[in-house]
Order: structure tokens, then sequence, then C-alpha cells
């Protein structure tokens, strides 16, 4: 008997596919499926062909068996798994739930950009203010929908980054050019803007608790910001995605608890006598376009979670019986109930409690400056010292995609997974770069609508065009006109809100150089 075709069929089960040994993972931990026998979510319609169950059936069996399995994972009823998920942080653990779904999401959703939006109303007033908040939020969460239904689009294959998600709909190249840019500048400026606001809660924490026995000799406000960078780098050696649920969990609940602390102190304290709720202006009618630009681009830094929702639905099970993207909405609907509840008020109760008295560092500042002796002061430094908190967790989930992208690259050179000090060392190195840019570009208000304008595609944009050009509605029917028109409308917003934030750091950088008392 010829012993051919047995050697070729006993080699066809030892693919890439089955999921990678612990050992060759960098924290140890099994990816990208659980191997475990026992698990029924582990379950597939063709986990019965395996080459135990093989062994005993003759050669022309085998051969129908085994091209009947290839056959259904074309179809899609399996999943085709990439062996080098299980070395990257993302996808290199696969224990995720509708539960650190709601927690990731919570983490990436409230934190420091709401603190800001009362600078948006300064100068949008009562009715642009929350008609623009409004439409920002719903517009997100039918985009946050579209990627979660996309994330398994085509059957057998899982879009586990949102740049994968990007090539399969724009093409290779295309793809890469438009979303690996904003994505990636949006995980690094998010980590700048947190090293800002985290560094200057720090400095305004420590101010409180001691009070004048600290004066002598205090820390500056960047020495403050590399405090605050060193205890990132510490926390950022944890593993991967699903790792950091913990964090999450206390990035929210900190997030939550300091959003409503904060809006319910400043509308319970007296409100300034000089208060105004005219839209601010600028001396010149370009100006004033300008600054109207920059707080929608702060409306739009708001919800700039999109780039991580593909990469938290990659961190969970799916089966042909259970797809992600059941729990993955799920979460994502808790998260944003909760989400709505901190930005709505501290957005609205913000503006009423200061006006257009409201300092450009959002309402941290303001209620520095103007209750500083109002609010208890063990009161006052547990709002601030939640606000770190919330800070360090959430630069850990905004940074996973570039620590991702920094171990996709090494591992694809080197084939073998980062060990554990060169991971460190991408991490350190990331953290530090965010440092410097945040020393060089101390304007946050500024920051955060030119971050908003720029990446502003990410959240609104792109996800239509991926709708259209995957699911491929009919031509001409509303589906595709709606799809094609929100988000071209979401490009024009982008550049507009740009500009209008570039112009906003361009002015508060030369007010810093030559109107400061300094």
């Amino acid at each position: 008997m010829d012993e051919r075709p047995e050697t070729e069929l006993i080699s066809i089960p030892a693919t890439p596919r089955v999921s990678t040994p612990e050992i060759l993972t960098p924290s140890g931990q099994r990816s990208p499926r659980p191997a475990t026998k026992s698990s029924s979510a582990a379950w597939t319609p063709t986990s019965f062909i395996s080459p135990r169950f093989l062994s005993p059936i003759g050669t022309p069996m085998k051969r129908v068996l085994v091209n009947m399995k290839g056959y259904l994972e074309e179809v899609g009823h399996l999943t085709k798994l990439n062996p080098q998920d299980a070395w990257l942080p993302i996808t290199e653990s696969r224990n995720g739930n509708a539960h650190y779904a709601a927690f990731h999401n919570l983490n990436a959703g409230v934190g420091f950009q709401a603190l800001v939006l009362p600078v948006a109303f300064a100068f949008l007033g009562w009715s642009w203010g929350i008609l623009s908040l409004t439409i920002a939020y719903i517009w997100q969460l039918y985009t946050l929908w579209i990627l979660v239904q996309l994330h398994e689009a085509v059957p057998g294959k899982r879009y586990n980054r949102y740049v994968e998600l990007a090539q399969a709909a724009f093409g290779e190249r295309l793809g890469v050019w438009l979303a690996l840019f904003p994505t990636v500048y949006l995980s690094a400026g998010t980590a700048t803007a947190l090293i800002l606001i985290g560094g200057e809660t720090m400095k305004l924490f420590f101010q409180i608790v001691c009070g004048p026995l600290c004066a002598s000799n205090p820390l500056t406000t960047v020495e403050w910001y590399l405090v605050f960078t060193s205890l990132c780098i510490v926390l950022s050696q944890l593993p991967n995605l699903n790792s950091i649920a913990g964090l999450s969990l206390i990035g929210a609940v900190t997030a939550i608890t300091y959003s409503t602390m904060v809006w319910v102190l400043s509308v319970s304290q007296p409100r300034p006598a000089t208060i105004s709720y005219e839209p601010l202006s600028m001396p010149s009618l370009s100006g004033s376009v300008f600054s109207v630009l920059n707080a929608l681009g702060i409306v739009a830094f708001a919800f700039r979670g999109h780039n991580l929702v593909l990469e938290i639905q990659s961190t969970m099970p799916s089966t042909f019986k259970h797809p992600a993207h059941v729990p993955m909405w799920r979460g994502a609907k808790v998260s944003y109930f909760f989400i709505a509840l901190c930005i709505f008020p501290i957005s609205i109760g913000g503006f009423w409690a200061y006006g257009n008295l409201m300092p450009s560092g959002g309402m941290l500042a303001a209620l520095y400056e103007f209750h500083i002796h109002d609010i208890p002061r063990g009161l006052l430094a547990m709002a601030f010292l939640l606000v770190v908190f919330s800070c360090l967790s959430s630069f850990q989930i905004y940074s996973m995609p570039a620590f991702d992208s920094f171990e996709a690259g090494y591992t694809s050179r080197t084939n073998k997974p980062c060990s554990i000090w060169v991971r460190s060392g991408f991490r350190v190195f990331f953290g530090f770069v965010s440092f410097f840019i945040g020393v060089a570009l101390p304007f946050l208000s500024s920051l955060a609508g030119l971050l908003g304008g720029l990446t502003l595609p990410v959240t609104f944009a792109y996800p239509c065009f991926m709708w259209v050009l995957i699911k491929k509605p009919t031509k001409y029917s509303f589906n595709w006109y709606f799809h094609w028109g929100l988000g071209w409308l979401g490009v024009a917003f982008s550049l507009a809100f740009s500009i209008g934030g570039i112009w906003s750091m361009v002015t508060q950088g030369l007010k810093l150089k030559f109107f400061s008392p300094n």
C-alpha cells in the first residue's frame, strides 16, 4: 500500500490554526482559542474531525472529512486563526466577556475629556452646546454598533484591530494609510493629554493636602508630569488587554465618582457674581469661527474610544453558536448608559455653575480657582485623587494599541514573541515619548480640539464607509445614501475642527510666549 497519501493526511491537522502552547506566549496564557475539550464555548461543527477520531478510518474517508473541514472553514463555520495573534497583547488572551467589555468601554469613554466639555459650552452657548453634544452622542453610538457588527462580517474571519477592518474595506495599502495614522495618533495624543491632566491634578492634590507646609520647595509642573509618567510605565507592564480588566474597572468607578462629585460640588456652591452665559467672542470674525470649530472639536474628542472597540471585542471567544458581538454589544450598551449619565450632567452643570468664566483647563481648574476655600479640603482632595486614579487606568487601555503595533512589527521581523525585556522597552519608550510631547505642547483644551478634529473620522466617518464597502447595500438606496452622506459629513467636520484646533494652539502658544509675566 502506498504510504504517500497517509503522510500527507497526517500533516494536514498540524496547521498553524492550532492554538499556540502556553510556553510560547510572553505571559504564559493560552491563545488564541483555549484548547480545552470540556469547554462548550470552544465547540464547532467540525470539532469531531480530529486525528484521534480519524485514526481508525481508512485513507479515503480521512480525505473526505478533512476536505469537508476545509470547506466549512471557508464558508465561515470555523474562524481561521493567525498564530502571530498569540504573541500580541490585544489577542494574547481570549477570555473576555460582557463584563470586561463594559469595564473597558467605560474606562475609555468616561474620563478627563468630560471635564473639558464645559469649555466648549463657553464658546457654543446653551442651545448649540446641548444640540452638538446630543448629536455627537447618538452618532457615535450608531457607529459603535456598526463596528461591533463588522467584527465578524466576513465568514471565517475576525477583524481584531481597527486597521485590519480598514484594510478589508478600503484595500491593503489605502486602509493602512487611512487608519494607521489616526489610530496611533489617537493613542499617543490621548496618552499625552492624560499625562497633562494627571500631572496637573497630582500637583493640585499635593497642594491641597500639604497646604502651606509644602510651599517652600514644591515640584514644578514638568516634574509632576514625570512622576505621573513613571507611574503609568510601571502599570503598563501588565501583559495584555484582558489583564488590565481590573484596572479598567477601577478607572470606570473612579471616573463615574469624580464626574458626579465635580458637578455636584460646582452647582451646590454660589455662582460667581460676574457670570454670563453669552458665548465668548473673539475680536475678529475669523477668530470667533475658529474658536467655535475648536469647541466642536472638544465635543468630538469626548467620544474618541472607537479605535478600541474591535480590540476589546477580539479578547472574547467566538463560536458559530456564540458569536462575540452578542456579549460585546451587551457590555457596550451598559457602559454608554453610564457615559451619558456622566457627560451630560457635567457639561450642563459645569456651564451653569461657571458660564463663560470657565477656565481653559476645565472643571478641575474652575473648582480649584473659585471654590478652594468654600469646599472642605478633604472632599476636594478626594475628587482630585480619583481623577489621578482614572487617568492612570485610562492610560493603559489607550496605550494598548500602540504597544500592539510595536510588538507586531517586532514579531513579524523575528518570527518569535517579544521577550519580557523587549516588551518592557517598548512600553517605557512610548511612555517617555508621550511625556516629551506633553512638555512641548502643554495646552490641554487646544490639544483636545485638535485631537478631536484629526481623529474624528475614526469615530464618525470610517465606520459608515466600511459598512457600505463590506455589507454592500443596494446602490442608490436610502441605506446607501445615508451611510455615504454620514461618512462625508464626518470628513468635512474633521477638516474644519482640525483647523480650529491648530488655530487655538497657535494663539495660546503666542499668548504664552509674549504675554506671560515670567
